[in-house]
């Protein structure tokens, strides 16, 4: 058997096909997959071919999976100091890190070559650069550089609604780019109030995460910060026509939902408000893109 052979036999013939399953983090992936399914819709306000779509949220979901399972092995020693993910495959052995990269430079590869022929060379292109945006540029550098690394980091797992796009459209379109802009903003305070929560674990693990670095009360300060920007940010695609009043008026309930979140975190804060602050900013992004599709004509 040649190598990718040996690779797969080891995959879904030892037991371990759980193992391999969560070192692709499948929730996280699913979370891309919405929103790169609201950039393909847009467009031409219609499903795209079947074939497209399917090729397209296979190579996505490969090359997510492939950069997830990168960060198992780069952050597995950290991962082992933290009550969150001292669990994970990596950590206890179940799976190697040669095994567990070379799973990533298998379903990577065969990702990127879906998006290449089988979808188009920009999106594969894109694709390819929020792989490595991720588990290199934020995983190996960045989360250990700079108490901004979530800020600066988090481009990368803004891209999906303009992978879809660009799919569907071979372009990267403006509207594409607001969508971007409201993950891209979204991010920190979803990381900051789960810092926050786990700001022992990050301590420990010697990760410069802002709670830490700046206190908890700069943090909370700066969640509710983001939260205000956010709320005007997704106002942008309303206005330039993208969206209608749906939309308008559902996501102004949701952001003004994460804004009191972030006010009684900053000023009426009790135990376990910062995790549920977390929890609900996972629910706001899945709610905001599942009101964007129901306010899209097709």
């Amino acid at each position: 058997m040649n190598r990718s052979q040996v690779i797969s036999y080891r995959i879904f013939n030892t037991g371990r096909f759980r193992d391999y399953f969560e070192l692709t983090k499948p929730k996280v992936v699913a979370l891309i997959l919405l929103t790169a399914v609201v950039g393909m819709v847009l467009p031409n306000h219609a499903l795209p071919d079947p074939a497209l779509f399917l090729t397209t949220l296979s190579g996505i979901a490969l090359l997510a999976g492939a950069a997830a399972a990168v960060n198992h092995v780069v952050d597995s020693q950290i991962d082992a100091k933290m009550a969150r993910t001292y669990h994970r495959p990596v950590v206890k052995g179940r799976v190697s890190a040669r095994q567990a990269l070379s799973f990533a430079g298998l379903i990577g590869i065969s990702g990127f070559a879906i998006l290449w022929f089988m979808v188009n060379q920009l999106t594969a292109w894109l694709t390819l650069a929020s792989l490595v945006g991720y588990a290199f540029v934020y995983t190996m550098y960045l989360k250990r550089a700079t108490p901004q690394n979530i800020v600066i980091g988090g481009l990368a797992g803004a891209m999906p609604p303009l992978l879809g796009w660009s799919a569907v459209s071979n372009t990267i379109d403006p509207n594409a780019l607001l969508l971007v802009l409201i993950i891209f903003t979204w991010t920190p305070p979803h990381f900051w109030a789960l810092a926050i929560h786990r700001k022992t674990d990050y301590a420990k693990a010697k990760i410069p995460m802002l709670p830490i670095t700046h206190g908890v009360e700069f943090t909370k300060t700066m969640i509710l910060l983001y939260c205000i920007i956010l709320t005007i940010v997704c106002i942008l695609p309303w206005l330039s026509g993208l969206f209608g009043n749906l939309y308008a008026a559902a996501s102004l309930v949701l952001n003004l939902q994460f804004v009191c979140y972030a006010v009684r975190l900053k000023w009426f804060d009790r135990p376990g408000l910062a995790f549920k602050t977390f929890k609900f900013s996972i629910w706001h992004l899945m709610l905001l893109f599942i009101i964007m599709l129901a306010d899209t004509n097709f």
